[in-house]
């Protein structure tokens, strides 16, 4: 038998040692994390987590009560993070469904494919009763939350779907749609998008028209909450001047972070402290590192930002899972949730009552609050704003409109 030298035994002891070592990090860092997840738990056991934008397109042999990601072609698809299975897994108590119309159907038949799509999403709610409500009010959420059923709300994705109409926008209303994005990436005849923010770029209108902003007033009226996500700065700025309610981003990140044109401004974010708004934060890696690849602790950062710049109160989550085709390292779908909070926990400037307030109480506060406004202008008696869109501001795009007497 060869004798070890003490060199061989001396390296051999040191490497053992350093095993131990990291073992016993390891066990530690992984009962801290568990610790973490615990805590994160008991949160949204008592406040519904609430996402702010999901996108689904048909019910055709959609098996949305399975796991899907055993299930072809959703198994395999870049863009599947979205099922019943793993909105539990996630705890997800609340989730706002995207009506969206393409922008290439602005003035043709953008009304018709939103009608579908609220259709769409409402027939689903009705595929599973059980674990699905629809819900229109701020106090709806909380009761889908105590009932344990997944709490869905109708958003409009983008104003060209009104069709300049103040009277669609009301439709909408009364279907159950309860926020409306003032634009998608396109212009509409009445407000600027977040392109005409690029270099090169010149805008539209250069914010809101007149019209546009009838348009955030009447809002107000029906309590429906104004999404500012997808629109330029200016968009933003006149909004903001113009609404008596809270704002909210359904789905941007922290500009200063990333300088997408998709993403929110300092100088923005502060107004919507001033405001009583909402910057829920989206997991797109274009607008979390400005790239193809982004992980959990991008995304951190994001909402460490926003909290720095506009407060605790004002940052949520509006993850836009099914509705990208890239997601960060560590939140590839909705059942992540939890380890998102987890890491936030893991700072101590992060409270139980904080992550609460980032998983749905502020956006709870922001429906109740748009809700009040509405009643505090019913109580003043203001009655719908019934105004048509000038017909300059359309000239030459209104080739599928009705030009003659309306009796």
């Amino acid at each position: 038998m060869r004798r070890r030298k003490p060199i061989e035994g001396f390296i051999l002891c040191g490497v053992f040692f350093w095993t131990i070592i990291a073992h016993l990090i390891s066990t530690c860092l992984a009962i801290q994390l568990e610790e973490r997840m615990e805590i994160v738990r008991k949160v949204l056991k008592e406040v519904p987590l609430i996402d702010g934008k999901f996108l689904k397109n048909q019910l055709r042999e959609f098996r949305f009560g399975e796991d899907l990601r055993d299930i072809t072609p959703w198994s395999t698809s870049a863009w599947s993070h979205t099922d019943l299975r793993r909105l539990k897994e996630g705890m997800v108590s609340a989730q706002f469904w995207s009506a969206y119309a393409p922008c290439s159907s602005q003035h043709l038949d953008a009304v018709q494919l939103t009608l579908e799509q609220i259709d769409l999403i409402r027939r689903l709610v009705n595929l599973y009763p059980q674990h699905m409500a629809l819900v229109t009010t701020a106090d709806g959420i909380e009761d889908s939350h105590r009932s344990g059923k997944l709490a869905s709300l109708i958003g409009i994705e983008g104003g060209h779907s009104i069709g300049t109409s103040l009277g669609v926008l009301r439709t909408f209303y009364q279907l159950g749609a309860r926020y409306l994005t003032l634009t998608h990436t396109c212009n509409t005849p009445w407000a600027d998008c977040c392109k005409v923010d690029e270099p090169g770029r010149v805008p539209h209108i250069g914010g809101l028209s007149h019209f546009g902003t009838l348009v955030v007033t009447e809002m107000n009226r029906l309590g429906m909450i104004v999404d500012l996500s997808h629109v330029s700065v200016p968009t933003m700025l006149d909004a903001l001047a113009t609404s008596k309610a809270p704002v909210i981003f359904s789905h941007s990140s922290a500009h200063a972070i990333c300088n997408s044109s998709r993403n929110v401004p300092d100088h923005v974010l502060k107004r919507i402290a001033v405001n009583g708004g909402l910057v829920m934060v989206a997991f797109y890696p274009h607008f979390v590192s400005c790239g193809e690849k982004a992980t959990l602790k991008d995304v951190v950062a994001h909402i460490n930002h926003i909290r720095d710049v506009a407060g605790v109160d004002h940052v949520g989550i509006g993850a836009g899972y099914d509705g990208v085709n890239l997601v960060p390292q560590g939140l590839e779908d909705v059942s992540r949730y939890p380890y998102l909070f987890a890491e936030l926990l893991e700072s101590e400037r992060w409270t139980e009552e904080d992550i609460a307030k980032l998983a749905g109480r502020n956006l709870i506060r922001v429906f109740r609050q748009v809700e009040q406004v509405r009643d505090q202008l019913e109580a003043q008696g203001m009655l719908p704003i019934d105004q048509s869109i000038p017909p300059e501001d359309i000239l030459g795009r209104s080739y599928c409109r009705y030009s003659g007497p309306r009796t």
